[in-house]
């Protein structure tokens, strides 16, 4: 069972024959927004209308260093400055923001990548989550953390070291098993609330605080100890209340998974179950939840099998869109249409961006 890691890639590349053969259909208000990418993460869109892209990027070939490695056969990591973040201002138009941020490539014979994973703005500054990074991803000068990013010159720097701060703030309850520990972590997703960045990381469990202003790192929850199973937090939101959603341990038990309440004072709540790999949540204008789910089918991640629900004041929970390709992210533009990250979790160069019009 992978109960404690989070390696999306290396459950997924084992069915890369398939990944060709499965698109969305056109009858599911769906268009392709932007092709090419290089495993693209987490997405959101600025205060100039653009839609700003994470991306994992294509490792390296740097490394193992002396330090504590993720266990084989995932580790170890071979990093290298692939990842990057991009922006696209219409169908098809991207331009590359910032480049050369860390990223790292598993030992394992399909790959698994971790770079960039997520974006936030606070105000008209764009920060980013780096996943990576640190070395035992094969990157020891560029550890895992948060950055910010000069849009206009395409440079960046550190604003926190989620990597240190692992080290030396370990969880209340590490993983059952530690086959498969990243020591750097695998943050997953972040956003902006009321001027601080709230971070998800779903190997160690946990979601955190950082200032952008002075860098410091506050633990909000740890989720270790809430259940003897691995939850997983990935994509996380804000609507009056902390959102988010997970993972569940590996194999898949479809069901199992859901979107959780995080409240002011650090206590959680299921707000809603039976859902699937969440990797993604969010509420629209009408305070309606969706979920992307990372695969529907029992066992491993299958191509094809992911889709975007809703989930009504009843809790019925409705398919809006199926036949995703491990879709890893979304975020709703201000056009009121759901943007998702398809073949997230794919070899690089096939990634999209999907733009899903919400007729009802």
């Amino acid at each position: 069972m992978k109960s404690a890691r989070f390696a999306l890639v290396s459950l997924v590349l084992v069915f890369l024959p398939a990944f060709t053969a499965v698109t969305p259909l056109a009858a599911q208000n769906v268009t392709v927004f932007a092709t090419g990418l290089d495993g693209p993460r987490g997405l959101k869109f600025g205060p100039d209308g653009a839609l700003y892209v994470a991306e994992a990027g294509r490792g390296g070939s740097n490394g193992p260093f002396d330090c504590e490695q993720t266990p084989p056969p995932v580790g170890p990591y071979h990093g290298g400055p692939t990842a990057r973040i991009s922006k696209i201002t219409g169908p098809g138009q991207i331009t590359t923001v910032v480049s050369g941020l860390p990223s790292a490539i598993s030992s394992l014979p399909s790959g698994d990548t971790e770079g960039v994973s997520d974006v936030a703005f606070v105000g008209n500054t764009l920060f980013a989550l780096l996943a990576g990074g640190g070395c035992s991803h094969g990157n020891p000068e560029t550890p895992n953390g948060v950055i910010q990013v000069d849009i206009a010159h395409g440079t960046w720097s550190y604003v926190a070291d989620l990597s240190a701060f692992l080290n030396a703030n370990p969880v209340a309850n590490p993983a059952p098993s530690l086959d498969d520990r990243e020591p750097d972590g695998t943050w997953y997703s972040m956003v902006a609330v009321r001027g601080n960045l709230y971070a998800t990381e779903p190997n160690h469990q946990e979601i955190d605080r950082i200032s952008p202003t002075t860098g410091k790192i506050d633990r909000v929850v740890d989720i270790s100890p809430s259940s003897e199973a691995w939850v997983g937090p990935t994509g996380i939101t804000y609507h009056g209340d902390f959102y988010f959603g997970n993972l569940a341990p590996f194999p898949i038990n479809p069901g199992s998974a859901g979107v959780h309440k995080l409240a002011p004072g650090g206590s959680l709540k299921v707000w809603e179950s039976g859902l699937t790999t969440v990797v993604g949540i969010a509420f629209d204008s009408h305070d309606r939840l969706y979920a992307l789910e990372l695969s529907d089918a029992p066992g491993f991640p299958t191509p094809g099998m992911g889709k975007l629900v809703r989930v009504g004041p009843s809790g019925q929970v409705d398919d809006i869109i199926t036949g995703l390709v491990v879709p890893t992210a979304m975020t709703i533009g201000p056009d009121g249409a759901v943007y998702i990250s398809n073949f997230g979790a794919a070899p690089p160069g096939l990634g999209q961006i999907l733009r899903v019009e919400i007729t009802e």
